[in-house]
Protein backbone atom coordinates (compact mmCIF):
# COMPACT_ATOMS: atom_id res chain seq x y z
CA UNK A 1 0.00 0.00 0.00
CA UNK A 2 1.24 3.59 -0.69
CA UNK A 3 0.75 5.99 1.85
CA UNK A 4 1.96 9.20 2.48
CA UNK A 5 0.16 11.57 5.48
CA UNK A 6 1.56 15.40 6.53
CA UNK A 7 0.38 16.94 9.89
CA UNK A 8 -1.02 14.06 11.22
CA UNK A 9 0.44 11.39 14.44
CA UNK A 10 -0.49 8.68 16.29
CA UNK A 11 -1.55 9.31 20.11
CA UNK A 12 -1.29 6.29 21.46
CA UNK A 13 0.26 2.96 20.30
CA UNK A 14 -0.98 1.19 17.17
CA UNK A 15 -2.92 -1.86 17.66
CA UNK A 16 -2.85 -4.22 14.83
CA UNK A 17 -3.28 -7.90 13.74
CA UNK A 18 -2.75 -10.03 11.04
CA UNK A 19 -5.43 -12.81 9.89
CA UNK A 20 -5.91 -14.98 6.88
CA UNK A 21 -5.68 -12.96 4.35
CA UNK A 22 -6.49 -9.87 6.05
CA UNK A 23 -5.04 -7.02 8.29
CA UNK A 24 -6.72 -4.96 11.46
CA UNK A 25 -5.17 -1.78 12.41
CA UNK A 26 -6.48 0.08 15.21
CA UNK A 27 -5.13 4.19 15.31
CA UNK A 28 -6.04 6.41 17.97
CA UNK A 29 -4.65 9.65 16.63
CA UNK A 30 -4.76 13.41 15.46
CA UNK A 31 -4.78 16.00 12.65
CA UNK A 32 -3.38 19.49 12.51
CA UNK A 33 -5.43 22.18 10.47
CA UNK A 34 -4.50 21.64 6.78
CA UNK A 35 -3.06 18.16 7.56
CA UNK A 36 -2.91 15.92 4.79
CA UNK A 37 -3.13 12.42 3.48
CA UNK A 38 -2.74 9.57 0.35
CA UNK A 39 -3.87 6.26 0.20
CA UNK A 40 -3.58 3.66 -2.45
CA UNK A 41 -3.93 0.54 -2.25
CA UNK A 42 -3.72 -3.06 -4.97
CA UNK A 43 -6.31 -4.53 -2.72
CA UNK A 44 -9.64 -3.73 -0.99
CA UNK A 45 -9.79 -1.15 2.47
CA UNK A 46 -12.70 -0.94 4.92
CA UNK A 47 -11.96 2.43 6.85
CA UNK A 48 -14.33 2.82 10.55
CA UNK A 49 -14.53 5.72 12.14
CA UNK A 50 -15.53 5.64 15.87
CA UNK A 51 -16.02 9.38 15.90
CA UNK A 52 -18.42 11.55 13.85
CA UNK A 53 -15.43 13.23 11.47
CA UNK A 54 -17.93 15.23 8.38
CA UNK A 55 -16.61 18.79 9.83
CA UNK A 56 -13.17 18.19 10.16
CA UNK A 57 -11.73 16.15 7.11
CA UNK A 58 -12.70 16.05 3.50
CA UNK A 59 -11.87 13.76 0.97
CA UNK A 60 -11.59 13.03 -2.66
CA UNK A 61 -10.76 10.70 -4.95
CA UNK A 62 -9.06 12.92 -7.51
CA UNK A 63 -5.63 14.13 -7.67
CA UNK A 64 -5.45 18.01 -6.96
CA UNK A 65 -8.91 17.99 -6.65
CA UNK A 66 -10.71 21.60 -6.27
CA UNK A 67 -12.89 22.54 -3.25
CA UNK A 68 -16.15 21.07 -5.45
CA UNK A 69 -14.32 17.95 -5.50
CA UNK A 70 -13.56 16.86 -2.25
CA UNK A 71 -16.94 15.92 0.41
CA UNK A 72 -17.26 15.29 3.72
CA UNK A 73 -15.42 12.11 5.05
CA UNK A 74 -17.78 9.75 6.36
CA UNK A 75 -17.59 7.33 9.78
CA UNK A 76 -17.52 4.02 7.53
CA UNK A 77 -15.72 3.81 3.69
CA UNK A 78 -15.58 0.57 1.34
CA UNK A 79 -12.24 1.87 -1.25
CA UNK A 80 -12.20 -0.67 -3.98
CA UNK A 81 -8.97 -1.65 -5.26
CA UNK A 82 -6.77 0.67 -6.88
CA UNK A 83 -8.99 3.54 -5.97
CA UNK A 84 -7.14 6.17 -4.64
CA UNK A 85 -7.83 8.51 -1.71
CA UNK A 86 -6.95 12.09 -0.95
CA UNK A 87 -7.79 13.38 2.57
CA UNK A 88 -7.41 17.04 4.09
CA UNK A 89 -8.22 18.84 7.69
CA UNK A 90 -10.37 21.77 7.96
CA UNK A 91 -9.94 21.86 11.43
CA UNK A 92 -7.69 20.17 14.25
CA UNK A 93 -9.72 17.31 15.37
CA UNK A 94 -8.64 13.86 17.55
CA UNK A 95 -10.30 10.52 16.22
CA UNK A 96 -9.72 6.89 16.08
CA UNK A 97 -10.38 4.58 13.43
CA UNK A 98 -10.51 0.80 12.26
CA UNK A 99 -8.02 0.30 9.33
CA UNK A 100 -9.01 -3.16 7.60
CA UNK A 101 -7.18 -4.14 4.53
CA UNK A 102 -8.06 -7.35 2.61
CA UNK A 103 -6.71 -9.25 0.24
CA UNK A 104 -9.28 -9.41 -2.97
CA UNK A 105 -9.43 -13.03 -3.34
CA UNK A 106 -9.88 -13.67 0.31
CA UNK A 107 -12.90 -11.16 0.54
CA UNK A 108 -14.24 -12.77 -2.67
CA UNK A 109 -13.74 -16.05 -1.30
CA UNK A 110 -15.64 -14.96 1.69
CA UNK A 111 -18.50 -13.80 -0.68
CA UNK A 112 -18.52 -15.70 -3.47
CA UNK A 113 -20.09 -19.31 -1.56
CA UNK A 114 -23.36 -17.11 -0.58
CA UNK A 115 -23.91 -14.74 -3.25
CA UNK A 116 -21.68 -16.09 -6.15
CA UNK A 117 -18.69 -15.04 -8.19
CA UNK A 118 -20.54 -12.66 -10.38
CA UNK A 119 -22.30 -10.68 -7.80
CA UNK A 120 -19.09 -10.51 -5.45
CA UNK A 121 -17.36 -9.33 -8.08
CA UNK A 122 -19.31 -6.33 -8.67
CA UNK A 123 -19.82 -5.59 -4.88
CA UNK A 124 -16.16 -5.54 -4.43
CA UNK A 125 -15.88 -2.82 -7.34
CA UNK A 126 -18.22 -0.42 -5.73
CA UNK A 127 -16.74 2.22 -3.83
CA UNK A 128 -19.24 2.90 -0.19
CA UNK A 129 -19.74 5.71 1.67
CA UNK A 130 -22.06 6.02 4.79
CA UNK A 131 -22.21 8.06 7.92
CA UNK A 132 -25.02 6.08 9.57
CA UNK A 133 -22.89 3.29 10.58
CA UNK A 134 -25.33 1.09 12.84
CA UNK A 135 -24.33 -2.20 13.79
CA UNK A 136 -21.26 -2.56 11.85
CA UNK A 137 -19.54 0.06 14.70
CA UNK A 138 -20.57 -2.31 17.36
CA UNK A 139 -18.96 -5.27 15.19
CA UNK A 140 -16.02 -2.99 14.94
CA UNK A 141 -16.08 -2.27 18.87
CA UNK A 142 -15.98 -5.98 18.98
CA UNK A 143 -12.38 -6.61 16.51
CA UNK A 144 -11.10 -3.70 18.15
CA UNK A 145 -11.13 -5.40 21.60
CA UNK A 146 -10.06 -8.74 19.70
CA UNK A 147 -7.20 -7.17 17.63
CA UNK A 148 -5.94 -5.22 21.23
CA UNK A 149 -5.63 -7.83 23.41
CA UNK A 150 -6.42 -11.65 21.47
CA UNK A 151 -8.66 -13.62 23.75
CA UNK A 152 -9.69 -15.77 21.37
CA UNK A 153 -8.84 -18.10 18.20
CA UNK A 154 -8.11 -16.10 14.89
CA UNK A 155 -11.59 -17.34 13.19
CA UNK A 156 -13.62 -15.23 15.81
CA UNK A 157 -11.81 -11.86 14.09
CA UNK A 158 -11.87 -12.87 10.67
CA UNK A 159 -15.96 -14.14 11.00
CA UNK A 160 -16.09 -10.31 12.78
CA UNK A 161 -14.07 -9.03 9.21
CA UNK A 162 -16.49 -10.81 7.41
CA UNK A 163 -19.61 -9.67 9.28
CA UNK A 164 -18.05 -5.91 8.89
CA UNK A 165 -17.50 -6.53 4.95
CA UNK A 166 -21.15 -8.08 4.32
CA UNK A 167 -22.43 -5.01 6.40
CA UNK A 168 -21.17 -2.46 4.61
CA UNK A 169 -20.64 -3.46 1.17
CA UNK A 170 -23.51 -3.00 -2.06
CA UNK A 171 -23.69 -6.05 -2.54
CA UNK A 172 -26.57 -6.30 -5.58
CA UNK A 173 -29.52 -7.99 -5.60
CA UNK A 174 -29.70 -11.07 -7.68
CA UNK A 175 -31.06 -11.03 -11.25
CA UNK A 176 -35.26 -10.48 -11.08
CA UNK A 177 -35.54 -14.13 -12.90
CA UNK A 178 -33.45 -15.48 -10.52
CA UNK A 179 -35.28 -14.07 -7.46
CA UNK A 180 -38.29 -16.25 -9.13
CA UNK A 181 -36.06 -19.20 -9.43
CA UNK A 182 -35.10 -19.38 -13.12
CA UNK A 183 -31.93 -18.75 -14.93
CA UNK A 184 -31.76 -15.81 -17.80
CA UNK A 185 -31.32 -17.09 -21.10
CA UNK A 186 -28.22 -15.28 -21.32
CA UNK A 187 -26.70 -17.32 -18.01
CA UNK A 188 -28.17 -21.02 -19.79
CA UNK A 189 -26.86 -19.72 -23.13
CA UNK A 190 -23.31 -19.00 -21.35
CA UNK A 191 -23.57 -22.70 -19.24
CA UNK A 192 -24.04 -24.50 -22.61
CA UNK A 193 -21.28 -23.07 -24.28
CA UNK A 194 -19.18 -23.55 -21.63
CA UNK A 195 -19.80 -27.29 -21.64
CA UNK A 196 -19.62 -27.43 -25.69
CA UNK A 197 -16.10 -25.79 -25.36
CA UNK A 198 -15.12 -29.59 -23.12
CA UNK A 199 -14.46 -32.12 -25.17
CA UNK A 200 -15.78 -34.68 -22.60
CA UNK A 201 -18.65 -32.67 -21.91
CA UNK A 202 -17.57 -32.45 -18.32
CA UNK A 203 -17.95 -29.77 -15.17
CA UNK A 204 -18.00 -30.24 -11.71
CA UNK A 205 -21.37 -28.46 -10.26
CA UNK A 206 -19.22 -25.94 -8.58
CA UNK A 207 -17.60 -25.07 -11.66
CA UNK A 208 -21.17 -25.00 -13.59
CA UNK A 209 -22.13 -22.27 -10.83
CA UNK A 210 -19.33 -20.25 -10.89
CA UNK A 211 -19.89 -19.78 -15.04
CA UNK A 212 -23.15 -18.43 -14.66
CA UNK A 213 -22.12 -16.08 -11.21
CA UNK A 214 -24.05 -18.27 -8.54
CA UNK A 215 -23.15 -20.15 -5.17
CA UNK A 216 -23.42 -23.44 -6.21
CA UNK A 217 -26.39 -23.91 -3.58
CA UNK A 218 -28.25 -21.43 -5.59
CA UNK A 219 -27.66 -22.33 -9.01
CA UNK A 220 -28.83 -26.20 -8.33
CA UNK A 221 -32.34 -24.61 -7.22
CA UNK A 222 -32.33 -22.37 -9.96
CA UNK A 223 -31.40 -25.08 -12.05
CA UNK A 224 -33.51 -27.63 -11.60
CA UNK A 225 -36.57 -25.22 -11.71
CA UNK A 226 -35.58 -24.00 -15.06
CA UNK A 227 -34.43 -27.07 -16.35
CA UNK A 228 -36.70 -29.29 -14.63
CA UNK A 229 -33.61 -31.19 -14.55
CA UNK A 230 -30.67 -31.55 -11.64
CA UNK A 231 -27.25 -30.11 -12.91
CA UNK A 232 -26.22 -33.17 -12.89
CA UNK A 233 -28.44 -35.10 -14.89
CA UNK A 234 -28.55 -32.14 -17.93
CA UNK A 235 -24.99 -32.64 -17.96
CA UNK A 236 -25.02 -36.63 -18.61
CA UNK A 237 -27.85 -36.03 -21.14
CA UNK A 238 -25.31 -33.51 -23.00
CA UNK A 239 -22.44 -35.80 -22.50
CA UNK A 240 -24.96 -38.29 -24.37
CA UNK A 241 -25.36 -36.56 -26.81
CA UNK A 242 -22.13 -35.51 -27.65
CA UNK A 243 -21.53 -39.49 -27.76
CA UNK A 244 -24.86 -39.52 -30.25
CA UNK A 245 -22.57 -37.17 -32.32
CA UNK A 246 -19.21 -38.86 -32.25
CA UNK A 247 -21.14 -42.62 -32.76
CA UNK A 248 -22.36 -41.13 -35.78
CA UNK A 249 -19.99 -39.16 -37.57
CA UNK A 250 -16.53 -41.24 -36.03
CA UNK A 251 -15.06 -44.75 -36.42
CA UNK A 252 -14.62 -44.49 -32.69
CA UNK A 253 -15.28 -47.75 -30.64
CA UNK A 254 -18.13 -47.71 -28.01
CA UNK A 255 -14.91 -47.78 -25.81
CA UNK A 256 -13.21 -44.74 -27.62
CA UNK A 257 -16.00 -42.67 -26.93
CA UNK A 258 -16.78 -44.16 -23.39
CA UNK A 259 -12.87 -42.86 -23.09
CA UNK A 260 -13.00 -39.28 -24.87
CA UNK A 261 -16.37 -38.15 -22.64
CA UNK A 262 -14.98 -39.45 -19.67
CA UNK A 263 -16.88 -42.34 -18.03
CA UNK A 264 -15.25 -45.41 -16.02
CA UNK A 265 -15.58 -47.66 -19.11
CA UNK A 266 -17.63 -49.08 -21.58
CA UNK A 267 -20.14 -50.31 -19.36
CA UNK A 268 -20.93 -47.24 -17.61
CA UNK A 269 -21.53 -45.24 -20.71
CA UNK A 270 -23.69 -48.25 -22.04
CA UNK A 271 -26.15 -47.84 -19.03
CA UNK A 272 -25.90 -43.90 -19.02
CA UNK A 273 -26.82 -44.49 -22.69
CA UNK A 274 -29.78 -46.64 -22.29
CA UNK A 275 -31.34 -44.82 -19.64
CA UNK A 276 -31.72 -41.84 -21.59
CA UNK A 277 -31.62 -43.20 -25.22
CA UNK A 278 -33.55 -46.45 -25.12
CA UNK A 279 -31.05 -48.82 -26.01
CA UNK A 280 -27.17 -49.42 -25.73
CA UNK A 281 -24.83 -47.41 -28.27
CA UNK A 282 -24.29 -50.52 -30.39
CA UNK A 283 -27.51 -51.00 -31.04
CA UNK A 284 -28.82 -47.20 -31.85
CA UNK A 285 -25.47 -47.09 -34.07
CA UNK A 286 -26.43 -50.00 -36.58
CA UNK A 287 -29.43 -48.70 -36.41
CA UNK A 288 -28.29 -45.12 -37.91
CA UNK A 289 -26.37 -46.84 -40.26
CA UNK A 290 -29.30 -49.01 -41.13
CA UNK A 291 -31.63 -45.99 -41.51
CA UNK A 292 -29.21 -44.26 -43.64
CA UNK A 293 -28.65 -46.75 -46.54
Amino acid sequence: MTCYTEGIRAVAPVKWRGLDGMMSVFWDAEGQSGARAYYLSPDPRIVIFFNDVSSHIRMTNREGGSGQHYRPMTRALYVPAGVPLWTNFTSPHRFSHLDLHLHRDRLLRFLSPSVGTSLALTALRRPVEIQDIGAIEALAGLLVDEVSNPSKHAVYAESLVGSIATGLLDIPEQDSRQANGRLTQAQMNKLIASVDARSDRRLTVAEMAETVGLSESWFANVFKQTTGKTPLQWLIAKRIEQAQRLLTESDLTVAGVAAQLGFTDQAHLTKAFRQIVGETPAAWRRWRQDSSR
